[in-house]
């Protein structure tokens, strides 16, 4: 059982996302080290998935990169995803045993049944993406006969409930956007053919691969929505002092921070789905961070803001920049920058660098509306 202090928790944590100097410099690496950068449409700063790349590899980040890492097969999207191509095979394998390997629980029998039941629904579907390749939703045959029951963000959208479904289960897959729809094809046009390890060695690898992005993580985590939080038997155990629980760590990530020159801290701003910050249980165990995302909420009830960008010092989570890009002002504003702590002038000044810096990457000005501390 190893042993670490929470600031060495928190170091192999940041330095395993990347946000650590030097910076890297290419989207694949990014992405394929990473595992999974997820393609979030909302816009209030900028797509999440390049704000997270802008995170990593900074003003040099082009947009163009990732789109054409998808278009030309580098990367695929995979579960709202944007993942290496390589690592494919091993979601094909817990495609092909979804929606689970058992045993099933009543919601899993239910939406088997319900899969079922619009089972025409589903071969005109996949007869129509043959015969006429990527498809939006509303391009494609609606003969479903029992519809989705909905829980009200659902409603008359069973296409695309039954398309997710089947993505899960590897007959389809996104390709693209057009407009605000997705472009679905068949996954054997898109996923690479070959060999599909068996499932347990995939989840084995899948966890491998998960800590190498995380650095610290627990061995079981309760289930969220896209990207899993927990490694199984990956790493090695460990204890953080003052933590109660056991750890999965990434031995060499370890052994980096602990060696002269390992840790090179830097500040950055994250997008709110930033893995880093994603696992709400991790960061605020290791960060003691207080954050939401308040998209959601009426904005009478907002603390930090619609879509505030946490605020990484060295190995703190520090603060949060409330700010929106207004392109036909051409300005980012910067409503507020929520201090945790009353900030040394060191760190109010590396956070003002990095409003600059993503202000010149937006292509528009910074502006601080009154109140701001500069």
């Amino acid at each position: 059982m190893l042993e670490l202090t929470r600031d060495e928790a928190r170091r192999i944590a940041v330095r395993a996302q990347l946000l650590t100097l030097p910076r890297p410099d290419d989207v694949v690496d990014v992405v394929a080290h990473l595992g999974a950068l997820q393609l979030d449409p909302t816009k209030a700063v900028a797509p999440s998935a390049h704000l997270v790349l802008w995170s990593r590899i900074g003003s040099d980040h082009h947009r163009a990169d990732l789109e054409d890492a998808l278009t030309d097969g580098r990367l695929v999207e995979i579960g709202g995803m944007a993942r290496a191509v390589e690592q494919a095979p091993l979601h094909r394998a817990v495609m092909a045993a979804w929606p689970g390997p058992g045993p099933h629980r009543p919601w899993h029998d239910e939406v088997l049944a319900w899969i079922a039941d619009n089972a025409e629904c589903r071969q005109d579907i996949l007869e129509t993406l043959r015969q006429e390749g990527p498809l939006t939703a509303p391009d494609l045959p609606n003969s479903i006969v029992r519809p989705w029951r909905s829980s009200g963000w659902t409603d008359d959208k069973s296409v695309l409930k039954l398309l997710d479904m089947m993505a899960a289960r590897g007959e389809v897959v996104v390709v693209g956007r057009a407009g605000p729809h997705r472009l679905w094809d068949l996954s054997e046009r898109v996923l690479p053919d070959g060999p599909v390890p068996p499932l347990e060695e995939a989840l084995a690898e899948l966890g491998r691969r998960r800590l190498r992005a995380l650095g610290i993580a627990k061995g079981r985590a309760a289930v969220t929505p896209g990207e899993p939080n927990d490694v199984g038997e990956a790493g090695a155990p460990a204890r953080v002092d003052g933590v109660r629980g056991t750890w999965r760590v990434d031995i060499e990530q370890l052994e980096t921070i602990r060696s002269p020159g390992g840790w090179t801290p830097r500040t950055a701003l994250l997008s709110p789905l930033d893995r880093l910050v994603f696992d709400r249980s991790r960061m605020a165990t290791l960060f003691d961070f207080d954050y939401q995302l308040e998209m959601y909420k009426p904005a009478a009830q907002r603390r930090f803001g619609y879509w505030a960008l946490p605020v990484l010092h060295g190995d703190r989570l520090v603060g949060k920049v409330d700010c929106t890009t207004e392109p036909a002002e051409g300005v980012l504003r910067v409503d507020a920058v929520h201090e945790d702590h009353d900030w040394p002038a060191e760190v109010r000044d590396a956070v003002h660098a990095e409003i600059e810096d993503l202000a010149e990457w937006l292509g528009v000005e910074p502006l601080l509306m009154p109140g701001v501390r500069r």
